[in-house]
């Protein structure tokens, strides 16, 4: 089969940050890989009906393909008997700490509060952008990005140190 042009330049270019928005979005590497292979494979099939830069459209695919995925799947919480310790004084890996407590809380949004979030302050792309890339207007992306960062607000998790500066 023939590959359509520019896809091949397309995926060599685009794949390492499209990878790491599918990473933000699932938070384990494998299923990154699986998520962009699917995007791009989605892409490949109607690339010559793509208009102009095509990493808006395959992104969107990225994050509708995530959306859809999440659906089929059932991710239940996981009870545990033991308590995590608290540190009683700030350690060389506490910034580890602190970054898995932010991904944790992360995980806990919905779907397409963490999608904004991602879209907003990983990728770093404007409410207008990530209005496109989500089929949605610029007040929706907004709404979900003020009630995402009201939830990590209220979050103990990330509370107790006040670790992200919120109070």
């Amino acid at each position: 089969m023939i590959t359509p042009e520019g896809f091949d330049d397309f995926v060599v270019t685009r794949s390492p940050r499209l990878l790491r928005t599918a990473y933000l979005l699932t938070r384990d590497w494998a299923a990154a890989e699986d998520l962009l292979q699917t995007a791009l494979a989605r892409a490949w099939e109607v690339w010559r009906r793509i208009d102009g830069d095509p990493e808006p459209y395959v992104r969107r695919i990225l994050v509708n393909a995530y959306a859809s995925a999440w659906r089929r799947r059932w991710r239940g919480e996981v009870p545990t008997a033991e308590l995590p310790e608290v540190a009683g004084h700030r350690d060389p890996h506490a910034g580890l700490d602190d970054r898995d407590r932010l991904w944790r809380a992360l995980g806990r949004l919905p779907r397409r509060q963490r999608a904004v979030l991602v879209l907003r302050y990983f990728e770093d792309l404007s409410e207008a952008e990530i209005a496109d890339v989500l089929g949605c207007s610029v007040g929706t992306v907004k709404s979900q990005a003020s009630r995402a960062v009201a939830k990590l607000r209220l979050d103990e998790t990330l509370a107790p140190e006040g670790m992200l500066g919120w109070t």
